[in-house]
């Protein structure tokens, strides 16, 4: 049990410094550009999880005080809603506001009215129902799926942790306040592992996730345009003049270089090369890395990913590793 407890205070205190340093970088990146409710409620999110993984961690050191606090209760109910608004503006599953989303938070009101291990296992059904929209989403983007292998194996993973959380929240009336309030942290930093380790390994997904669903759910926008002759140009402006290579490149900058919309040619890269525009980019930076890794012996490793366009070193041997199966430093030796 000491050991038990021990690991769950490790996750805890991981998931709260995981919390902040995610709310101020993660969210200010520029796939988030023009994405202001996915922020908000990202941001949301994540203050809700760090104040209860903070409760949490003064309730292992035996202050339970703030567990018995409506404030308690209050951050367990708006943990759902906010990751509903966050996911579905990110997805673009519905763009239009409705009167009836005012639903999502009368939960919250009836919880008030409800004895408290009443309204707990109510909190975690709403939080299954709300796991459950976002498997039915990712489903629907089954014809986007060759696009995301690996990714799929980190959403398997929290996918597996809210199913634990659903347990746990059932179990309420035959289980100690003990083992469900240490449970409920332990899976939370959980969850915030999973969460860094996926955007550590694909530091893209939001965007190519957000533009695979852009893909499956909007109308075809390349009705009135020659995409065949787009394709080919856009062929051009990276092979020829090597628009890759400019870290800033983004999806509108490169659109309207092509007189296209954004949606346009995201549709466009999808229809044509299978790809998402990240995923575009950065095999055309990473197949140019490889030859100056070659042809360049004395250019060091990471003058040669900042030249094809990563920001950072860590982009840089992520993406190669990604995609080359092996660290660049490790590809150059086996070249030579």
């Amino acid at each position: 049990m000491l050991l038990f407890q021990n690991i769950t205070l490790l996750l805890v205190s991981f998931s709260i410094v995981a919390s902040v340093l995610l709310a101020v970088t993660h969210f200010n990146c520029s796939e988030y550009r023009g994405k202001q409710l996915s922020r908000f409620a990202g941001v949301v999110l994540l203050v809700c999880l760090g104040v209860i993984q903070l409760f949490h961690f003064w309730y292992l050191q035996k202050d339970v005080r703030w567990l018995n606090s409506n404030l308690y209760m209050l951050l367990v109910y708006i943990i759902a809603p906010a990751f509903y608004f966050f996911s579905r503006d990110l997805l673009k599953v519905d763009n239009k506001i409705h009167p009836r989303l005012i639903l999502h938070v009368l939960p919250l009101l009836v919880s008030f009215y409800l004895p408290r291990i009443y309204a707990l296992i109510l909190a975690f059904f709403i939080g299954t129902g709300y796991v459950l929209w976002l498997l039915k989403i990712v489903y629907e983007l089954r014809e986007q799926r060759k696009r995301f292998k690996l990714e799929l194996l980190a959403l398997a993973a929290m996918s597996l942790v809210a199913f634990l959380v659903f347990l746990l929240g059932v179990s309420i009336p035959i289980i100690s306040a003990s083992f469900f309030y240490t449970s409920y942290a332990m899976l939370i930093g959980l969850a915030f592992v999973v969460a860094v380790f996926t955007l550590l390994s694909f530091p893209q997904i939001t965007q190519e996730v957000s533009e695979a669903a852009q893909a499956s759910y909007a109308s075809s926008t390349l009705k009135k345009v020659d995409s065949k002759a787009l394709a080919l140009k856009l062929q051009q402006l990276m092979e020829v003049e090597k628009l890759f290579t400019n870290e800033n490149l983004s999806l509108s900058n490169l659109a309207e270089q092509m007189q296209l919309s954004g949606h346009q040619l995201s549709e466009l890269i999808n229809t044509y090369f299978e790809k998402s525009f990240s995923q575009f980019v950065r095999e055309y930076r990473i197949n140019a890395a490889k030859e100056m890794l070659i042809d360049e012996p004395k250019a060091s490793v990471l003058s040669i990913g900042l030249s094809v366009g990563f920001s950072s070193q860590s982009n840089f041997y992520t993406a190669f590793s990604d995609i080359v199966g092996m660290p660049p430093g490790s590809y150059r030796k086996s070249k030579t």
